[in-house]
C-alpha cells in the first residue's frame, strides 16, 4: 500500500513536470525554426518526444530532491535546445520571439489544464476523478511558475534574452556577457539562501517572494476559467 501510494502521488507530480519542460523547449525550436534556424529540426529537438528533452538532473532528480525535502515550490528543466542566433531571420527581435515561446506555451498548458477542471466532474469518483483532479491542479502550479520563473531578466533565462533583444546595445552587451554564469547567479540565492537560512532559523525565501506574487496571481486568474 506504501508503494501505491508514492507511485500514486509521485505520477500526480512528475507527468505535469515532464509535459511543461518537454512541450516548453519544443516550444523554443519550433519557433526558431519557423524564423530561420533549423538546428533543433536537423537534431530532433521539435518534437513531442520527452527523452528528447529530459535532461535526467533537471527533469527527474532536482524535482524529486525538492519533493522529498517537502520544498514550497517545484520546478525543473530540459535539456536547452540549440539555437543559433545568427541563422535567424531577423536575429535580434528573432531571439526575443524564440524565447517567449517557451513560457508562452507553459501558460497555453497552465489553460488547458484549468479548463479541463471543468470535465473531472463527469470521471467516475473517488479515485479516478481524484487523480486527474490532483495531477491537473500540480499541471497548473508547475507550468505557471516555470513561465513567471523563466521571465527572471537573467540570462540564459528566457526572460534574460528577451530583455538583451529590446534594450539598447550599451545594456545588452553586459547582461547577455553574464550568460555562462546566469545560472549559478539565480540558483544559488533561489536555492542556497533558504537552506543557509534554515540553519539559523531565518526565513531566506528569496524565490517565494520573487516569484510567488506573480504566480500567485496568475494561477488565481487562469484557475478561475475551471471554477477553482
Amino acid at each position: 500500500m506504501d508503494i501505491w501510494v508514492a507511485v500514486y502521488g509521485a505520477s500526480t507530480w512528475i507527468i505535469p513536470v515532464v509535459t511543461a519542460v518537454t512541450l516548453h523547449e519544443a516550444a523554443h525550436g519550433f519557433a526558431a525554426y519557423r524564423l530561420g534556424d533549423d538546428t533543433a529540426f536537423r537534431m530532433g529537438r521539435v518534437t513531442l518526444n520527452p527523452f528528447r528533452h529530459v535532461d535526467p538532473v533537471g527533469t527527474i532528480l532536482l524535482p524529486g530532491m525538492l519533493l522529498l525535502v517537502q520544498a514550497p515550490f517545484l520546478f525543473g528543466y530540459a535539456k536547452p535546445v540549440p539555437v543559433v542566433f545568427s541563422r535567424l531571420n531577423h536575429p535580434r527581435i528573432d531571439m526575443v520571439w524564440v524565447a517567449l515561446a517557451g513560457p508562452c506555451m507553459n501558460i497555453a498548458l497552465a489553460v488547458v489544464a484549468a479548463l479541463l477542471f471543468n470535465v473531472v466532474s463527469w470521471l467516475p469518483a473517488p479515485q479516478p476523478a481524484d487523480w486527474v483532479a490532483e495531477t491537473l491542479g500540480n499541471a497548473l502550479l508547475i507550468n505557471v511558475v516555470l513561465a513567471v520563473f523563466n521571465m527572471l531578466p537573467i540570462p540564459p533565462l528566457d526572460g534574460g534574452r528577451v530583455a538583451v533583444g529590446i534594450l539598447p546595445h550599451a545594456l545588452a552587451r553586459p547582461l547577455a556577457m553574464i550568460e555562462p554564469h546566469g545560472i549559478f547567479i539565480v540558483l544559488v540565492p533561489l536555492l542556497g539562501l533558504p537552506w543557509l537560512g534554515s540553519f539559523f532559523g531565518m526565513n531566506i525565501d528569496v524565490f517565494g517572494r520573487i516569484v510567488g506574487p506573480p504566480a500567485e496571481a496568475l494561477i488565481e486568474l487562469i484557475g478561475s476559467l475551471g471554477g477553482l
